[in-house]
């Protein structure tokens, strides 16, 4: 019997809202791969649009529980991050990195901090440049337009986009270090939406599309980085992974939308797992 994959995703934890951990630790999870979770941060809620929250730094719990599973010998087939909430976290984390990377696993990095062409209001231009570093050690990263063109340090463009300015987004990313990069938010009409992925062996580019839903969806980008990993743990190349992932957060968006769900809540993503594990069984 095959050995089952094992995964750390490194994010914080919204205790309502579905976004960050409680996305990534169930769709990974019926992915059927195991979830390792150090979480960066306690949430009362995820803070899109939602007042009041409360938040639980735990940056200096980081250090010690990555000492502990250093200690037990634990090994991962992929580390996956997400938000992370100060520069301290950037090098913590920089640090997992070398103390777990291995020449067989993944790093991937969702460079969590902008969207809409604007930083997150608790970030700096600086911290978009750490980020950058960061991003420079990852085998995968998925950033959204705004995220992608922070850390190139380019002023932001809203689409619809011409394939060459794809393309050379796609280069200046790889110049950062990644082998792999999947581009989120690309649309070159109004009628549809979805990734662009791109090779660095094989300089290759593909695009997944789906049909535009109208509106703004919280928890959108946790869903799709998590069903991507799903995919590429499950075998599939990395633009086999993005169609499926972009057919999952849409049917998930789409859910959301006809029952009128505030938007507030997050994606009805667990109602869509059936029909992402049957894609999963295609391989």
């Amino acid at each position: 019997m095959q050995r089952q994959k094992r995964v750390v995703a490194i994010h914080d934890i919204s205790g309502f809202g579905k976004c960050s951990l409680t996305v990534a630790l169930p769709i990974i999870s019926a992915a059927g791969i195991e979830t390792t979770v150090l979480p960066t941060a306690v949430l009362s809620t995820h803070t899109g649009g939602i007042p009041g929250f409360t938040y639980r730094d735990l940056t200096e719990d980081i250090e010690p529980i990555s000492k502990h599973w250093k200690d037990l010998g634990l090994n991962f087939d992929a580390i996956y991050t997400g938000f992370l909430g100060s520069f301290e976290q950037l090098d913590l984390v920089s640090k997992f990195f070398d103390d777990f990377k291995t020449a067989g696993n993944i790093i991937l990095v969702d460079p969590v901090m902008a969207d809409h062409g604007k930083l997150y209001s608790i970030f700096t231009p600086e911290f978009a440049e750490g980020m950058a570093k960061l991003c420079s050690k990852a085998d995968i990263i998925i950033p959204n337009m705004t995220e992608a063109l922070l850390m190139l340090k380019q002023e932001y463009k809203e689409g619809p986009y011409t394939e060459e300015f794809i393309q050379d987004v796609l280069m200046g990313l790889s110049g950062l270090g990644p082998k792999q990069i999947v581009l989120t938010g690309v649309h070159f009409d109004n009628t549809k939406l979805g990734a662009a992925t791109y090779e660095k062996v094989t300089n290759t580019v593909g695009y997944a599309f789906a049909n535009r839903i109208p509106g703004m969806y919280h928890g959108t980008g946790d869903v799709f980085g998590s069903a991507l990993l799903g995919a590429i743990l499950n075998n599939f190349n990395l633009l086999q992974a993005a169609e499926i992932a972009v057919k999952f957060t849409t049917e998930s968006i789409r859910r959301t939308a006809d029952a009128k769900t505030d938007i507030r809540f997050g994606v009805n993503f667990e109602e869509s797992i059936p029909n992402y594990l049957k894609e999963l069984k295609k391989v």
